[in-house]
């Protein structure tokens, strides 16, 4: 039987006041939404519109809507040097060392849970988080100072014991060595947050069941953490890996030099020397474009393959 709601039935009026009560307590919410929805429209929605000079034959006096159609040619140009795909070869390269310093955080999460001094756990916390709000301008100057073949404070300390100078910037492997701790060190600890506040959510009965059972710290870990924390493990790792094709332009941009710029030279960088430098804009929006989407097809396969062997993902 169908029941029909009058326009004057009790229900209604009760809805209606149900509704007008929301309204009444969320509206703040939905005030505040409107700054960050404001700035995903300007500087992140509008600015797609540009993704057009990818497929044009672009004239900065004329514009994007005036300037000419050129089809898919600028992308059989890009295809077509082989700076693109060094670049490319050192984004991916960079890239993958970067996801196999991936468990440090974790590690370094699990080994500050299991410290019981407070204060010193509070301060290893902050001296290991810290870096993570330092400039890349800084820490290559950092790293200059301390590196540096020449006037470095480790090789003069090397050299004050007779040690020979390590060219830690100028050989192409100590080079990427050196980029991969940088960025380790400036990044892991903000890591270990994301992954101490998951511990937090996990239930203290489980650890009392494991003691009365008698297992070790190590079993505790193994059994009752680590899969405690592995949604935000699988989450960060899906994340990392779509951007195995995406990289930051501060980091490679302040450590790189002349001896290594075959291997510094990264996508973002040659973005950079070719748009800026070279004023070439239809050739740094095409590889722009290009990486964006390799880095959806990365970011997909990998969401695919967790939900086919954990049955968990990111959407």
């Amino acid at each position: 039987m169908k029941t029909e709601v009058h326009l004057n039935s009790p229900a209604l009026a009760v809805a209606m006041k149900g509704g007008a009560g929301y309204w009444r307590r969320q509206w703040p919410l939905y005030i505040m939404m409107i700054i960050p929805m404001a700035f995903f429209i300007v500087f992140r929605y509008i600015p797609m519109a540009g993704v057009l000079v990818a497929f044009k034959d672009y004239n900065i006096f004329k514009g994007i809507w005036a300037s000419p159609w050129a089809g898919f040619d600028v992308f059989k140009e890009i295809f077509s040097l082989p700076e693109f795909y060094k670049a490319l070869r050192n984004t991916l390269m960079l890239n993958f060392l970067g996801l196999l310093t991936f468990p440090i955080p974790i590690v370094l999460a699990l080994m500050l849970n299991e410290i019981r001094v407070h204060w010193y756990k509070r301060v290893s916390q902050t001296l290991m988080y810290l870096p993570h709000f330092i400039s890349w301008v800084i820490v290559g100057g950092m790293a200059i100072e301390l590196l540096s073949t020449n006037y470095g404070t480790i090789n003069q300390m090397l050299n004050a014991i007779g040690v020979p100078a390590i060219p830690f910037l100028e050989k192409p492997a100590l080079w990427v060595a050196t980029y991969v701790g940088a960025g380790v060190w400036h990044s892991a600890g903000w890591g270990m947050i994301l992954y101490l506040a998951a511990l937090t959510g996990i239930n203290k009965e489980l650890y009392e069941a494991a003691d009365m059972d008698g297992a070790t710290r190590m079993r505790k870990t193994w059994h009752v953490t680590l899969p405690g924390i592995k949604p935000t493990i699988i989450v960060l790792f899906i994340l990392q890996i779509g951007n195995m094709a995406n990289i930051g332009f501060e980091q490679p941009y302040v450590l790189t030099n002349n001896y290594v710029s075959d291997y510094s030279q990264v996508i973002s960088t040659y973005v950079y020397t070719v748009g800026i430098q070279s004023a070439r804009f239809a050739i740094a929006t095409a590889v722009g474009l290009f990486q964006s989407v390799v880095g959806l097809i990365l970011l997909l396969t990998a969401e695919l393959i967790s939900r086919k062997i954990n049955n968990q993902g990111i959407f």
